[in-house]
């Protein structure tokens, strides 16, 4: 049985429809991705950022971070390049452009984990679709996972988790897993942690 969990902030994705980093927007005082880091890290034995080689010297000094290894595609890449260098750990996977996550709801994943399912991932009580991108990944479900991307069908994490034994946790608020993609969707998510 996998006891330990290690934390993953994704970072590595080239955040086009944004025009610039999303890890490093701030909603809370400091770069998204360093907020999720800090709220991670108090959870889980260990945490990294998942970064592209270019973004190491954005990160602060003496970083914990897992370089994308390229042999993936899409989110992915992050999550099974962590999976290939700490293979025995599951993995809480958090992406850096969830403005609206908070510990409490972090800690709701941790408490309903299903370390028999492939992963334990949030799900918005109007879609009901798993998120990969706010989930903790079992080892077993990363070693499927390759095979699912081996067969070619599709690079799609949410898919894999709908066709496989996936638990689902409603997090208390659907709006924790709004991610923010452009400058509008940040403006938006600005104004509502402003008005809180």
């Amino acid at each position: 049985m996998v006891e330990k969990i290690y934390g993953l902030v994704l970072c590595g994705g080239k955040s086009t429809r944004m025009g610039k980093d999303k890890g490093s927007i701030v909603y809370h005082g400091l770069p998204q991705r360093e907020h999720l880091f800090g709220l991670i890290s108090a959870l889980c034995d260990r945490t990294f950022y998942s970064i592209r080689e270019d973004q190491i010297n954005d990160l602060p000094p003496d970083s914990q971070y897992i370089l994308d290894t390229n042999k993936y595609k899409g989110p992915y890449n992050g999550i099974l390049s962590a999976h290939e260098k700490y293979p025995g750990v599951a993995w809480l996977v958090v992406a850096c452009d969830l403005p609206f996550m908070d510990m409490g709801t972090l800690k709701l994943l941790i408490a309903e984990r299903d370390r028999g399912s492939v992963a334990t991932a949030f799900a918005t009580r109007e879609s009901g679709l798993p998120e990969p991108l706010a989930a903790i990944w079992e080892p077993a479900g990363l070693i499927k996972s390759k095979d699912y991307l081996e067969q070619g069908s599709t690079t799609c994490p949410r898919k894999f988790l709908i066709n496989s034994e996936t638990a689902l946790v409603m997090p208390e608020l659907d709006r924790v897993l709004i991610n923010a993609n452009s400058m509008a969707d940040y403006e938006a998510a600005l104004s509502k942690l402003i008005s809180k």
